[in-house]
């Protein structure tokens, strides 16, 4: 039997990055939690504990911090193609890199009726995300979001479900339908205005949410995700996450009280999660960018 070495990648995991831009008292906030992965020409270092081609962590790790130092942060995607590139052109043994990212937001505090120049809050609805993959000259961005907390309190059916012995769930015709989503698109290509690109998908993904006349979760998604791509031609294809954050009415008839659609339970779990994805048909051959993309 012969035994053989695979696939292998390795790197520094949750590199927190905050970068301030100083442009008087009125500064830029940058909060960051990148992770980078190599791969290459590694085999000697699993099969021979030779170190000579392994970049260490650390010094990706340091690499991370005096890039936002030497030339800024800017958007992620940049900032994660200027990593991974850096990676892959200045080592001759590696020959692909993954850079991960996550972006916090920051809301600057209102004094006066006006925005304050250096105090923030931490801003809620959703985390941005991207996922950069370099495999020599080959470049692939899919970016995204995460735990975009949405609920609509009716416009949401669910009935016509097959039913079994085992089938306790009533059909509706009137529902809260609530989720977190989480949405990861890919990009056509590297050319593209990145902070534009992603504030008009975010709000493309809440405003479909808000508007679809839901029959069920599956077809919000597909809807949502068909919105994107008909207004953003530079992305290929829109791969979604959801889970169903059940509402139940609270019977109240024990205690001789109505209930007409007004007091729920909100369940954490068990739930269900619908996931999908929806692709433009001449969308580019996605090459390794999925490759290890969390969740899909």
């Amino acid at each position: 039997m012969a035994i053989t070495f695979g696939d292998n990648q390795y790197g520094k995991a949750e590199v927190r990055l905050v970068h301030i831009t100083r442009d008087g008292d009125r500064h830029q906030i940058k909060d960051l939690n990148v992770s980078s992965a190599l791969r290459g020409d590694f085999a000697d270092a699993h099969l021979l504990g030779d170190n000579a081609k392994v970049v260490a962590t650390d010094t990706q790790k340091n690499t991370v911090y005096a890039f936002a130092q030497q030339y800024g942060v800017g958007e992620i995607e940049e900032f994660g193609l200027r990593l991974g590139r850096h990676f892959v052109d200045d080592f001759e043994w590696v020959t692909g890199a993954k850079i991960t990212i996550e972006e916090y937001g920051w809301d600057r505090i209102g004094v006066d009726g006006a925005d304050h120049g250096h105090a923030f809050s931490r801003a809620g609805g959703g985390t941005r995300t991207t996922v950069v993959t370099i495999d020599g000259p080959s470049a692939w961005v899919v970016s995204g979001l995460t735990d975009l907390v949405v609920l609509k309190s009716t416009g949401s059916e669910f009935w016509g479900f097959p039913r079994d012995r085992y089938t306790s769930l009533a059909e509706t015709n009137d529902r809260i339908l609530a989720t977190a989503v989480t949405a990861r698109w890919r990009y056509a290509g590297t050319d593209v205005d990145w902070a534009k690109s992603y504030a008009d998908v975010r709000r493309i993904l809440i405003e479909s949410f808000a508007v679809k006349h839901s029959l069920a979760l599956q077809q919000t998604l597909y809807y949502m995700g068909e919105q994107v791509l008909e207004a953003h031609p530079e992305v290929a294809e829109i791969r979604m996450s959801m889970p169903n954050k059940h509402h139940f009415l609270v019977d109240l008839s024990p205690f001789g009280l109505p209930n007409d659609n007004e007091v729920y339970y909100a369940a954490d779990r068990p739930y269900g999660l619908i996931e999908g994805t929806v692709t433009r048909d001449d969308a580019p051959d996605p090459g390794r960018a999925w490759q290890s993309v969390p969740g899909f």
